[in-house]
């Protein structure tokens, strides 16, 4: 089995901005160091938008109010960049995403299967979003899961309780703590 640690939108506008975020870079500053030193590949995931709004659907209630909210969801903006907390090392891929999935319409698939990847550890934000969306995509493309239940979070942690708790795990997936994940490599 390979496996490789996707950090999904642990990127500075968010973990700058977002409590919730910047509450689980501890964890995932942890997680990361532990990836690299066992060799276990790590992708980082950033969302952003165009600024012309032309990947903006009117009728995409949540997507047109992210494009609204200023710079900070423009890709070409210093905010969509990856944490400098956890910034990418050279050779680690970045992949830019449009919707919540990691895997939508994106070069993550191709990405890891180049790389004989099949299991998947996920951390980031948002659970409700990122993790569920790419967790679920992940899954109809027969990776193996585990979720880092610390590493991720929610601003309604209620959300996160409940995925991490009771969804995650019943759709097969291993739900660990970022030291408990650790302790395994």
């Amino acid at each position: 089995m390979t496996t490789a640690l996707i950090v999904g939108d642990l990127q500075a506008g968010i973990v700058d901005n977002y409590p919730f975020a910047a509450g689980v870079m501890p964890v995932v500053e942890k997680v990361v160091a532990a990836a690299r030193a066992a060799g276990i590949p790590v992708i980082f995931i950033r969302f952003g938008l165009r600024a012309s709004g032309l990947d903006v659907s009117a009728g995409n209630q949540v997507i047109s109010g992210l494009h609204g909210a200023g710079t900070r969801f423009h890709a070409e903006s210093p905010e969509t960049h990856v944490h400098p907390r956890i910034e990418p090392l050279p050779g680690e891929a970045v992949v830019l995403k449009h919707r919540a999935s990691a895997f939508a319409a994106t070069d993550l698939d191709l990405i890891l299967r180049a790389q004989g990847v099949d299991s998947i550890v996920l951390t980031g934000v948002a659970t409700g979003a990122m993790v569920a969306a790419t967790f679920y995509d992940a899954a109809d493309r027969d990776y193996r899961l585990t979720v880092i239940s610390d590493g991720c979070a929610d601003g309604e942690a209620d959300v996160h309780d409940f995925l991490v708790g009771r969804v995650f795990p019943a759709r097969g997936a291993d739900v660990l703590t970022g030291e408990e994940w650790i302790a395994r490599q």
